[in-house]
């Protein structure tokens, strides 16, 4: 493992919801019930589960990560977008306009969201002083070797550089599955 290798994780599908949607879906005065830490610094895995409706299907279970947000966004893979008959458009974490709308339920309501079903972009997130010894900066577009069975080079990866961020790089299920990148992630280097 070089110096210069960090972290590759698969972010599954999920949801991120505003104080507003969660009591709309799971009753008026309810919070997000923490479970566990995800890698990046205050973000958790929530108790709560939605449903995913699409004009096709729906994707049952799905998991909500806190802390709330001030937009609802629902980030899944390609292959889940098939399922669901809603084709989300491959975007950061948070740029919703014009994105694609969809239903969520949940014991107590449902929430109609007018936009934001996305594809979450891969990309890396980095302290200021990883992305110095990386040689990077934050929105830079690189590409990423990753190590395992059956290495790949992923390219159009978006650095994100914040103080409050851990060094780790996020792909979702459909990219992690055609590399054989295992649950708990594996290494990978930027090659420029």
């Amino acid at each position: 493992m070089s110096e210069k290798s960090f972290l590759v994780e698969v972010s599954a599908r999920h949801v991120h919801l505003t104080q507003e949607d969660v009591e709309k879906l799971f009753g008026e005065g309810k919070t997000l019930t923490y479970v566990r830490d995800l890698s990046q610094p205050g973000q958790f895995v929530c108790e709560e589960r939605v449903e995913i409706v699409g004009p096709k299907r729906s994707i049952a279970n799905v998991v909500i990560l806190g802390p709330t947000r001030p937009a609802s966004q629902v980030e899944v893979s390609l292959t889940d977008c098939f399922t669901l008959g809603a084709i989300g458009p491959v975007r950061e974490s948070g740029d919703l306009a014009g994105s694609a709308p969809i239903k969520l339920k949940g014991p107590a309501g449902e929430v109609e969201l007018s936009e934001g079903l996305i594809v979450a972009k891969r990309h890396i997130h980095m302290t200021p002083e990883d992305a110095e010894r990386l040689g990077v900066q934050d929105k830079e577009i690189v590409q990423v070797k990753v190590d395992t069975d059956r290495p790949v080079i992923f390219g159009d990866c978006v650095v994100r550089v914040s103080p409050k961020f851990a060094l780790a790089m996020h792909v979702d299920t459909d990219e992690a599955n055609a590399s054989l990148i295992a649950r708990n992630g594996c290494q990978g280097e930027i090659v420029k």
